[in-house]
């Protein structure tokens, strides 16, 4: 009796033990979706749409882009495909704004990492691949606001295709902008904070000219047409105004699809390589 008192205290003492270390195993279990949520998301698109330069170069410069180049009244009466010039320079700029809105939300993780903000996150329950989630998603949003804003000005300034073209262009265009999400992604893990904006503003635009986004590729001549079709803008800019202009290609569809996979794997090498230090 002597000996079995003490051993049924000493069992008694450790089960709240074990129920008190289950319940902390089960409080720190990480949240479904690695904490992934609306409200993330939401502070996140507050955040960019504060910063007043981010509005101007994704909101504002391409509709002025649109309205100085795009809105003639030779440019309304020319046809082009299945509307007018004025369609295929919207959609052009639709795709620029696009590509300078999901590659800023991107390279956003400069400054975060900069700020020390990615360190604080290591200590919260969200998960990598979550917080690239919240990324892209974000530089995604902002890339739809941008092709919304063009398109609503272009409604208003005498731009003129299919309903159905006017549809898919802009839908392809959003779609296509992942490309520079990733790319965004690649050069915010790359590049110094101080930095990032300031290399990849005139790189996006020269890219554009290479591209032939701001001018069609067949007037570029025989060298620098061939050079085009190995830039990233130029399959975006080729899918995004197939519906309206036609062309579309095999060589766009591989260009889009080889560059996201490029730069995806560079945001994942590099996003692998910050974390492994945090």
């Amino acid at each position: 009796m002597t000996t079995s008192l003490p051993t049924a205290i000493a069992t008694a003492d450790r089960r709240p033990a074990r129920r008190d270390t289950a319940a902390l195993v089960a409080a720190r279990k990480p949240p479904t979706s690695g904490g992934f949520n609306q409200t993330m998301l939401a502070i996140e698109l507050r955040r960019l749409l504060r910063n007043r330069r981010t509005v101007v170069f994704t909101l504002v410069m391409p509709a002025v882009f649109f309205l100085l180049f795009g809105t003639s009244s030779s440019y309304q009466n020319q046809s082009a495909g299945h509307g007018n010039i004025t369609a295929y320079v919207m959609v052009s700029m639709a795709v620029y704004g696009a590509m300078i809105a999901t590659t800023s939300g991107g390279a956003a993780v400069s400054v975060e990492r900069a700020a020390g903000w990615s360190r604080q996150l290591r200590l919260t329950p969200l998960s990598p691949t979550a917080y690239i989630g919240v990324k892209v998603l974000t530089a995604m949003v902002l890339g739809a606001v941008s092709i919304l804003v063009v398109n609503l000005i272009g409604v208003v300034v005498g731009a003129h295709m299919l309903t159905s073209a006017w549809i898919l262009c802009a839908v392809l265009a959003w779609v296509c902008s992942v490309l520079f999400a990733a790319f965004g992604l690649f050069m915010g893990y790359l590049l110094p904070s101080d930095n990032v904006m300031q290399i990849i503003g005139p790189a996006l635009a020269v890219l554009s000219f290479a591209g032939g986004l701001f001018v069609p590729v067949d007037q570029l001549g025989h060298v620098f047409a061939t050079f085009a079709k190995f830039t990233p803008v130029y399959g975006v800019g080729q899918i995004a105004r197939a519906p309206l202009a036609g062309g579309l290609t095999a060589t766009a569809v591989i260009n889009v699809l080889a560059w996201t996979l490029a730069f995806s794997a560079g945001a994942a090498w590099r996003f692998r390589r910050d974390t492994s230090r945090v």
